[in-house]
């Protein structure tokens, strides 16, 4: 038999950013492939919605409202959790601004949630991973979210370019460090995808026409598209996939 399973099946996985868009689709679809799930988020009521889903698919789920760029909310919570096979590292922002008008803050608030905040979670969860006696035999997948833009530059961007860029090197670099304990690393680039946080830049119609007009197959992104391949590459049909990125952009980059 050639074809290997999208299964994760009594896997530990968890995920930041979970309350909303492309994190809680990613949560859930995890879920649906047998996963139990460990989420994250800033806000309890987006948390509960979530984790309410999870359990009516008869997975175990555990909320926990954590500030992923407090690192010591973030050590707290990680010293709480015993057990983990998958993280989707997947919280993050953009404040779009034309570059001679980009703010301190927020360059420093998006710089800080992007890549500082996912740095110090891949980090947490790979320790964690590690004190599994049988780790190089079952093996781990840490899933990095990254974009598009980790891989071209676009107008208004250069900030959330900058920390996606650094995302794809952070990627590469866990993967070469943690592949001896057969913890495989990997980005997921999507293109846009219709989430809350960019639902809002839409409501720009030229904006919306161009961002179609740069992507081939003429249509964005689902929340189905991202969390389907993160499934993927969380399980062991990727088992042989280690510091590369999916990129999930309708053929955005191929031009």
């Amino acid at each position: 038999m050639y074809l290997q399973k999208f299964e994760v099946k009594n896997k530990t996985a968890l995920v930041t950013g979970a309350g909303k868009g492309l994190g809680k689709a990613c949560a859930i679809a995890l879920a649906e492939a047998g996963a139990n799930l460990i989420i994250l988020s800033r806000t309890k009521t987006d948390l509960t919605k979530v984790e309410k889903q999870i359990i009516k698919l008869n997975r175990k789920c555990r909320s926990i409202v954590c500030d992923v760029t407090n690192y010591e909310d973030v050590k707290k919570t990680f010293s709480s959790i015993s057990k983990l096979d998958i993280l989707v590292n997947n919280a993050g922002t953009n404040r779009p601004e034309y570059f001679t008008k980009i703010k301190k803050k927020d360059m420093d608030d998006v710089v800080d949630l992007n890549i500082k905040a996912a740095f110090h979670i891949a980090q947490l969860a790979s320790k964690i991973m590690l004190r599994s006696k049988n780790r190089k035999k079952v093996g781990a997948s840490i899933i990095n979210m990254s974009s598009q833009l980790g891989k071209v530059g676009a107008p208004r961007r250069s900030v959330y370019n900058m920390t996606k860029f650094g995302i794809e090197g952070l990627t590469k670099g866990m993967a070469v460090d943690l592949a001896k304990h057969n913890i495989r690393v990997n980005s997921v680039c999507p293109t846009f995808v219709k989430t809350p946080m960019v639902e809002k830049f839409f409501k720009d119609k030229e904006f919306m026409k161009s961002v179609l007009k740069n992507i081939p197959l003429g249509r964005i992104g689902s929340e189905s598209d991202i969390a389907t391949a993160v499934v993927y590459l969380a399980s062991n049909a990727s088992s042989m996939i280690t510091g590369s990125s999916l990129v999930i952009d309708g053929g955005w980059t191929a031009k």
